[in-house]
């Protein structure tokens, strides 16, 4: 009895081990497995920004006053030279009025003082001609020394006359600028109640509403050309070679995570953030979802190389030994890892240059703990 006691004591742990050896070594392993085949890949670069307008105008007005309306709201679109909104003008159209009559006075002055002109030249003729014919008869005693001065006195005063008359119409054209140009510059105030839109877009801000009272310059709507919508992204710096301008882009708004719209790279920023290390990149936005608005976040993804029919597996089956990845291939039912040699890495699918061909079945196991399956059975779902 004894010598059967020792016999089990020193035989269970045996066949304990023997039988957790047998489980590890020879117990079928649960995995997750993936068909390899051939597809697509695409390699990205990932960058977060939010949509925006290459264009963008706050439009205000020039001048002060009263608004009297607003003819277009939040999500209207707008052309060039439309009027957006009006200020109250009853002020300015008095003040043209006003200006339009001095421009007229000052017309009806120029007009008198042409004929006053007139007027004086022909005097300064008619006793230019009596001066001449006293001086003519004078050596003859045609006429008394008395009465050729008197004639060339008369000159003298027409001729001043002229001067006078001139300079009388000189100062009448002076003031009929000046009125023009006041009237001018009433008018312009008049127009500026008018405030137009200085470019087709869209509304997508309304700050201000009838009634309200505006100083010059203030803000009133917000406005932004279609032409050009973009996503300003923030990229790693470390992303910066693989990227050129009309690279191929996916955007996913956070509004619209199911879907993806197409896109380009724009331009590229010349300037990395000194905290973040990042850099900006505007990716035109090719096509908009139905509802959107300037400012709201998105994702982009930059197509930076791509290859059309590639082997490809999920990046999360590679394995490594060292420094060298493979892959767990079954077969017969077992896996054996196989060493492999890696090409482009897209978001969702990695090529494998060498290793493993179309339909060899790769696996990985269940759960969260590392376990080997190098010569492993598996339990295939």
């Amino acid at each position: 009895m004894p010598r059967l006691m020792r016999v089990i004591q020193i035989g269970l742990p045996l066949v304990a081990v023997a039988g957790l050896a047998y489980w590890l070594r020879f117990s079928p392993l649960a995995v997750v497995t993936h068909e390899v085949s051939r597809g697509p890949i695409a390699v990205e670069v990932l960058g977060t920004g939010t949509l925006e307008a290459r264009v963008r105008s706050t439009v205000s007005p020039r001048i002060g006053g009263r608004v009297q309306q607003i003819l277009v709201d939040q999500g209207d679109r707008v052309t060039a030279g439309q009027v957006l909104f009006t200020l109250d003008d009853a002020d300015l159209r008095q003040q043209v009025e006003i200006a339009a009559a001095n421009v007229a006075s000052a017309e009806a002055a120029l007009d008198r003082l042409q004929a006053d002109e007139a007027q004086a030249n022909a005097i300064l003729e008619q006793t230019r001609r009596s001066y001449e014919r006293a001086q003519q008869a004078l050596p003859s005693h045609g006429i008394s020394e008395q009465e050729a001065d008197r004639a060339l006195e008369a000159y003298r005063i027409a001729e001043a006359g002229v001067a006078r008359a001139t300079a009388a119409l000189a100062e009448g054209r002076t003031q009929l600028i000046a009125a023009e140009k006041n009237r001018s510059y009433r008018e312009t105030l008049l127009a500026d109640t008018q405030i137009l839109a200085p470019f087709d877009g869209l509304v997508v801000k309304r700050h201000r509403d009838a009634g309200d009272i505006l100083a010059p310059g203030s803000p009133t709507l917000s406005l932004v050309s279609l032409d050009e919508i973009w996503v300003t992204a923030w990229v790693d710096e470390t992303e910066l070679s693989k990227l050129a301008v009309d690279q191929p882009a996916r955007v996913v708004f956070r509004s619209d995570t199911d879907r993806d719209y197409q896109g380009e790279v724009a331009r590229l920023g010349r300037e990395t953030d000194r905290e973040t290390r990042e850099f900006v990149v505007d990716v035109r936005v090719l096509s908009l979802p139905e509802n959107w608005a300037v400012g709201q976040r998105a994702e982009v993804f930059i197509e930076t190389a791509r290859a059309d029919s590639t082997v490809a597996v999920p990046p999360q089956f590679l394995s490594w030994h060292g420094s060298e990845p493979g892959l767990h291939v079954i077969s017969a039912g077992r896996a054996a890892w196989r060493p492999v040699k890696t090409g482009l890495q897209g978001r969702e699918m990695i090529e494998i240059v060498t290793g493993v061909q179309p339909g060899d079945i790769v696996a990985m196991p269940v759960g969260p703990k590392p376990v080997s399956l190098d010569g492993r059975k598996v339990a295939m779902p």
